[in-house]
């Protein structure tokens, strides 16, 4: 804080202060009031110091936020595919009972080991239909297509706007049902393990990004199988076992 003493007038004349080189000269000045004025500011520097602070902690605010915006979407997909997973984890564990939604969702199905057999909306119109499909014994030969079961209310059926469908958040799903392994026939027979890899999410170019999980079960019980469709349909009875 400076302090600035301003001259003052005696008789109509400006009369300066007392100074000390004044008074070793013996000259004296009259007594007056003195007006004292404060003044206080920032220099150019301290301005210039101040907004090189400033935009430093903007660059960084800049830079943090799409590392949020990023993890946020993450997230949110990683929780849709959990919620999803359940259901899907479900129906084939069940042989499709109970599930009757299912044709809303997963609109096609590949059978990797046969190219060119594909299945699309007008094959999948029954769950019964999607679960025999995924059910299939094999190393992850059927792949299915699949929108999103728990996103959006407004991307859910009714939903038929086939831009906000094509909008929406898809994925892959890759199933492997295969018999346990190293055990007796008869637990063989009855005792088989189920994988779903989930690939996320699905681009509209059909390939599919860096999400990935997997998820395991293993399922008791027979392995029925329904000849008399095209291709066959196969079910897992949980409560029915082979001798």
């Amino acid at each position: 804080m400076k302090f600035q003493i301003s001259n003052w007038s005696w008789g109509g004349r400006a009369v300066s202060p007392l100074t000390a080189a004044d008074g070793a000269h013996g000259v004296t000045r009259p007594t007056g009031q003195f007006a004292i004025r404060h003044s206080a500011a920032f220099t150019m520097i301290e301005i210039a110091i101040c907004l090189a602070i400033i935009g430093f902690a903007l660059v960084a605010i800049i830079g943090v936020l799409p590392l949020g915006m990023n993890t946020q979407r993450d997230v949110r997909e990683e929780t849709i595919i959990n919620q999803d997973a359940t259901v899907l984890l479900e129906a084939i564990r069940s042989g499709g009972q109970g599930a009757t939604d299912l044709p809303n969702y997963v609109y096609a199905i590949t059978n990797e080991a046969a190219p060119g057999t594909n299945f699309d909306s007008s094959y999948l119109t029954s769950t019964k239909r999607i679960v025999g499909l995924l059910s299939t014994p094999g190393g992850g030969h059927m792949v299915a297509s699949v929108r999103a079961m728990s996103g959006l209310a407004a991307q859910l059926p009714p939903q038929d706007n086939t831009t906000l469908l094509g909008d929406s958040f898809s994925y892959k799903v890759v199933c492997v049902n295969v018999d346990v392994q190293g055990a007796n026939n008869v637990l063989q027979k009855n005792l088989h393990e189920l994988r779903m890899t989930f690939l996320w999410p699905l681009l509209p170019n059909g390939n599919v990004g860096n999400g990935r999980q997997t998820f395991r079960a293993t399922i008791s019980g027979q392995q029925a199988v329904n000849t008399n469709s095209t291709p066959w349909l196969y079910f897992y009875q949980p409560q029915t076992y082979a001798p």
